[in-house]
């Protein structure tokens, strides 16, 4: 049993319908997946910026603190500056 062009035809649009499918599918998946790519960038970004300001955050915590020891430290000298002076 041989093939006639009609039947070679059909396979022909066959092959081509479904790459045209393929493609469309391959297309979408890409699609998907940069639209996720974007997301967790997205989220990483976030997480970024909620350390930076927690550190910020630490930071100035940590100089309110040196700076409390340091008036401490000055009004404990001036006390005993006062006391050996009178």
């Amino acid at each position: 049993m041989s093939l006639e062009q009609k039947d070679v035809d059909l396979l022909e649009r066959l092959i081509y319908k479904n790459g045209d499918d393929v493609a469309v599918s391959i297309a979408r998946s890409f699609e998907r997946l940069e639209e996720r790519v974007d997301a967790g960038e997205s989220r990483i970004y976030s997480r970024i910026s909620d350390v930076e300001d927690k550190i910020e955050s630490s930071r100035q915590d940590s100089a309110d603190g040196i700076g409390e020891v340091k008036d401490a430290v000055r009004e404990l000298m001036h006390e005993r500056m006062a006391g050996e002076m009178g």
